[in-house]
This record gives structure tokens, sequence and C-alpha cells, in this order.
């Protein structure tokens, strides 16, 4: 089992600029730790950088684009327990579908970034 590190490196780098909105820039940190993961990290992380993507394409107007990936998101996060990966996954996954049901709902006009936050 591979123990995440939140506080320096890729994976500290990635959150930070998630934070910042820099959606794409932290997709790409947490890309370059996710190619050397096996399971059940690399799902996770691959949720993660979902959620980065998914909000990249909500900066680029693409609402679309942001339903499917936080959904696909959503898929991978579901199979974990609510802490894993130094993650709280709970909160997660309800801001996830929080935002799902405002996108379904046509009502976002401003649409926060889940929160992913180490614990």
């Amino acid at each position: 089992m591979v123990k995440f590190d939140w506080t320096e490196g890729a994976l500290a780098d990635g959150l930070r600029l998630y934070e910042a909105g820099e959606f794409f820039t932290a997709h790409e940190a947490w890309e370059s730790v996710w190619l050397g993961l096996a399971e059940p990290e690399k799902t996770f992380l691959q949720g993660l950088i979902q959620v980065t993507a998914a909000f990249h394409h909500w900066q680029r107007g693409n609402p679309l684009g942001t339903t499917l990936l936080l959904q696909a998101a959503l898929r991978r996060l579901d199979r974990y327990p609510e802490s894993f990966g130094g993650i709280s996954l709970d909160l997660l996954r309800d801001d996830i579908r929080e935002r799902l049901r405002r996108l379904e709902a046509s009502e976002p006009a401003q649409l926060a970034s889940p929160r992913i936050r180490p614990r």
C-alpha cells in the first residue's frame, strides 16, 4: 500500500494548484504520480485527476464535459472507504454529488470545485 504524502512533492504541488483553480496544471502534477502507481491507489488517484479535469472543462465553458468527468470520478471514488489515500472521501463525494445535482438542474452560475482535503 502506497502512503500518499500531501505535504510535499507532486501531490502537494497538485493540491496547491487545484485549490488555486489551476486545474490543468494540477492534473499534470498528479498524473506524474499516477503513472507509477498500482491498484488500488491508481484508480483512486485517477478519480482525483478526473475531478481536476472536470473543472478544467468548467473553466472552458463545457458543462457537459464537467458532468461526464464528475460522474466518472464518482464511479471510481465510490469504491473506497470514507478515508483513503489520506483524503476525506466522504466530503469529496458529497461535494461531487451536490455539483452534479446543480449541473443537472441547470443552476450552476458559480460552481465551486469539490473539496479535496487531506485528513
